[in-house]
């Protein structure tokens, strides 16, 4: 079993805290990541799971037992943890073989029990036919498939993987982020997974965990953390969103230049994250609002647009409002810019959300 436990973790560089008060725990086999901008404290609490730095305060433990705290550190080799970083580190004066084999033989492993796990591993990761190439005969996703193997092939307890596939180009990260799931199904090893990238965490991981300023905002498997966000900030972290920031009296909620019924939303400030995509466009108001009963209806104007191939991409300003809404339409529903339209926004899909002052 290997269980990773964060506990109230904490890491100060001067009077900066760079991780501030971090609990989490990992179960066996689970794969997490964490998300957030430069500077939110993400590689910061992996490299204290892999030992690298020690904690200012809280534990790390795995299995129950603690492997790291303010006063003990067990060295990184002792973990039984692989790291996979941004720059591969592969050996270059060393074959494919050779890499993956390296773990296993400083292990002083039986030779024959050398060659048929690193075999093997060559196999699952679908680089048997180039196992005698070296890394510069490689390509970018063949080499970060070596680092892969590499970590894999020890067996370790935790992997741990810091932003792997930065140095990739978009077409090669996207192979390589289902190729990351792929293995981690097929062993099932516990896996931290750090990235900026939110494309990447969500179809790699079981839960993510969205980080800013050196805390957790929220922890929750891709699907609830993009349909509820709890905070503002996952709101517009986790892709494009648009913020309607109003006012309810109980009967009615008041936004920038237009009102819709409350529908139970208590009076005070009402605030909502509203993804592009619960936005449909329409020539007219419909005559049959009993097919749109859950949606607000708002007079606009179109802005402008962007055609991005697979959809339309509008900025849409209701009238009466300052304020621009995002809204994207099939390629087939092509609009001008200065053009009216009704917009019907699917209130059910719209997530409320702290109200800014609440954010300050």
């Amino acid at each position: 079993m290997s269980r990773l436990q964060l506990h109230n973790l904490g890491r100060m560089f001067g009077v900066v805290p760079a991780v501030d008060n971090v609990s989490l725990t990992l179960t066996d086999g689970e794969f997490v990541s964490l998300l957030g901008p430069s500077g939110c404290g993400k590689t910061t609490t992996l490299r204290m799971i892999a030992g690298f730095i020690k904690p200012s305060s809280g534990t790390i433990s795995v299995s129950g037992t603690t492997i790291s705290s303010p006063e003990r550190m067990v060295a990184p080799e002792h973990r039984g943890m692989s790291m996979i970083f941004q720059s591969y580190a592969i050996w270059p004066n060393m074959t494919v073989a050779e890499n993956v084999a390296f773990g296993l033989t400083l292990r002083k492993m039986p030779s024959s029990e050398v060659r048929a796990r690193t075999e093997k591993m060559l196999s699952v990761v679908r680089l048997a036919h180039l196992k005698d190439r070296y890394p510069s005969e490689l390509s970018g996703g063949q080499q970060q498939r070596v680092a892969l193997a590499r970590a894999i092939v020890i067996e370790p307890a935790v992997l741990l993987l810091d932003e792997p596939l930065s140095n990739l180009d978009a077409n090669l990260r996207e192979e390589m982020r289902s190729e990351i799931r792929r293995l981690h199904d097929e062993f099932k090893i516990t896996t931290v997974y750090v990235t900026h990238d939110q494309s990447e965490a969500m179809v790699t991981s079981d839960r993510i965990v969205v980080m800013n300023q050196g805390r957790i905002e929220q922890v929750a498997d891709p699907v609830s953390l993009y349909t509820k966000p709890q905070t503002r900030f996952v709101a517009g972290f986790i892709g494009r969103t648009n913020f309607l920031d109003g006012l309810s009296d109980g009967t009615h909620i008041r936004f920038d230049g237009f009102s819709v019924p409350a529908d139970g939303v208590k009076a005070g400030p009402a605030s909502f994250s509203v993804r592009p995509q619960s936005i449909s466009i329409h020539a007219a108001r419909s005559a049959d609002e009993g097919r749109h009963g859950d949606a607000w209806w708002v007079q606009a104007v179109v802005a402008e647009r962007a055609y991005l191939g697979e959809y339309w991409d509008y900025g849409i300003t209701p009238v009466l409002s300052g304020q621009m809404l995002r809204v994207t339409a099939p390629p087939a529903t092509s609009l001008s810019a200065g053009q009216t339209v009704w917009l019907a926004i699917d209130h059910r899909q719209a997530a409320r959300v702290p109200a800014p002052e609440a954010c300050a």
